[in-house]
């Protein structure tokens, strides 16, 4: 791809996550600016139609919205990474949108005021990923090659490396397709390198300044 990319960020945000790894799986030199969401500065404001991340600039350009990004990255590319196969490719593309389901019940996870909230939200999430563990075939979601739904689901399973630490919520036990599938993903190039290094730390910031029962818990184990 001809002339510089540029992927505008915040360094928490999971839709970024997948843009960062779709143009890492591409193998597309790209040159990253993190912003602060909480104080958005004004170039920022005036090229983002909705004021979220992640945005896409090349070629005069601007794209938002990761779906979209992560499609043209793939379509102005050599190889896909969705299935050739129209119909898998659109079943596909039905669990990308069930893993952003997923990404909005996560965020009721930690934001659940007190732990009979906190235990509902995963007890959801734990019915969610039962519902998911039969589509996986393993290693990845269809087997051995990457495909966008990976990238898709890889910032899902991140929140649990924090989360695990902080609350026994049982939410992946017994479910050894899906385990696996975090751990293969886990293990990838272009997840690892999707977030900053400190990302851990970072998330772990987050919630401990949440007015939350799992923030709660962060500062708890915190002090």
């Amino acid at each position: 791809m001809q002339e510089e990319i540029e992927l505008v960020s915040f360094p928490l945000c999971p839709y970024v996550q997948r843009s960062a790894i779709v143009l890492a799986e591409k193998a597309i030199a790209f040159r990253r600016t993190d912003i602060d969401l909480s104080d958005k500065p004004a170039w920022f404001q005036e090229i983002s139609p909705l004021g979220k991340v992640p945005l896409l600039r090349h070629r005069g350009a601007v794209l938002f919205e990761s779906s979209v990004i992560c499609e043209y990255l793939d379509e102005v590319t050599a190889g896909s990474l969705h299935p050739e196969n129209p119909l898998e490719k659109a079943r596909h593309r039905g669990w990308m949108e069930y893993a952003s389901s997923t990404l909005n019940d996560i965020g009721s996870l930690y934001n659940a005021a007190n732990g009979q909230l906190l235990d509902q939200k995963a007890a959801a999430l734990r019915e969610k990923f039962t519902r998911l563990e039969g589509e996986i075939k393993g290693p990845l979601f269809s087997g051995a090659a990457f495909r966008m739904v990976d990238a898709a689901f890889a910032p899902v399973f991140r929140y649990f490396d924090v989360i695990d630490g902080l609350y026994d919520h049982g939410i992946l036990d017994g479910l050894d397709r899906t385990q696996a599938w975090r751990k293969a993903l886990s293990e990838r190039p272009s997840v690892i390198g999707a977030v900053r290094q400190d990302y851990p730390q970072l998330l772990l910031a987050f919630l401990q300044r949440k007015p939350t029962q799992l923030g709660l818990i962060a500062r708890d184990l915190a002090a």
